[in-house]
């Protein structure tokens, strides 16, 4: 079981960007995001394979949401511009796994702790 650990979080404010930074990831695992606002299920945000091709994206990010990976220092962060009310949410990263290309779904092995980010308006 691999200890992963978030950082990054906290109360900004709506239109601002943050950036969540993730570590330590496998050079050869898939890692991504999941975010769970409050009285909400956890849903997938992305996830990058270790392959370092293009990150995949659940359908309703839209461009706000950008995954990036560095295998050098086993990390991977995901940075959200335009930052939004609906965005509050605890963020958790994760690793190994796959992603199951038929329904776009991200299913990890490992799981961080979690982050919170609160977007006030």
């Amino acid at each position: 079981q691999v200890r992963l650990r978030e950082s990054g979080g906290g109360l900004v404010q709506a239109g601002d960007s943050l950036r969540l930074s993730c570590g330590p990831i496998s050079r050869l695992d898939v890692a991504g995001w999941f975010r769970q606002a409050p009285g909400k299920d956890r849903e997938y945000v992305g996830a990058s394979t270790w392959s370092g091709g293009a990150p995949e994206y659940a359908d309703f990010v839209q461009g706000r949401f950008i995954i990036t990976r560095d295998n050098t220092k086993k990390t991977i962060d995901l940075q959200i511009n335009d930052l939004k009310a609906e965005d509050t949410a605890v963020y958790y990263c994760a690793s190994g796994g796959f992603i199951n290309i038929q329904d776009n779904q991200y299913h990890p092995q490992n799981w961080g702790q979690g982050t919170q980010v609160t977007v006030s308006a």
